[in-house]
C-alpha cells in the first residue's frame, strides 16, 4: 500500500469540477484508491464520498493507494490534481 499527503491550493477547496475528474482518474486504475480526510476514509471512485468530505483551501488529505497498479494510479492522480491547481504535494 502506497500512501500520500497533499494540501489544497485552490480557493475554492475539493469542489465538484476537480473531484469528477479525480474520480474518473481513479476509476480507470484496478487499485482500491481511497482518500483519507479528518479521519473518514472514501473510495476515490466515488462522486457522493469525495463531495462528502468537504475539504476546503489549506486542508491536507491522505491518497492511500492498494493493488497492482498502486503505484501508477497514485503518480497519475497526483500529476492530475497538481497540473489542474488544485493541491500541491
Amino acid at each position: 500500500m502506497l500512501t500520500k499527503e497533499f494540501t489544497i491550493i485552490d480557493p475554492n477547496g475539493l469542489h465538484a469540477r476537480p473531484a469528477t475528474h479525480a474520480v474518473k482518474v481513479a476509476a480507470s486504475y484496478k487499485a482500491d484508491i481511497r482518500l483519507e480526510f479528518n479521519g473518514r476514509k472514501v473510495d476515490m471512485k466515488s462522486i457522493l464520498g469525495v463531495m462528502s468530505l468537504g475539504a476546503k483551501m489549506g486542508d491536507k488529505f491522505s491518497v492511500h493507494a492498494d493493488g497492482e497498479d498502486e503505484q501508477e494510479g497514485l503518480e497519475f492522480i497526483e500529476e492530475t490534481l497538481i497540473k489542474e491547481g488544485i493541491i500541491k504535494a
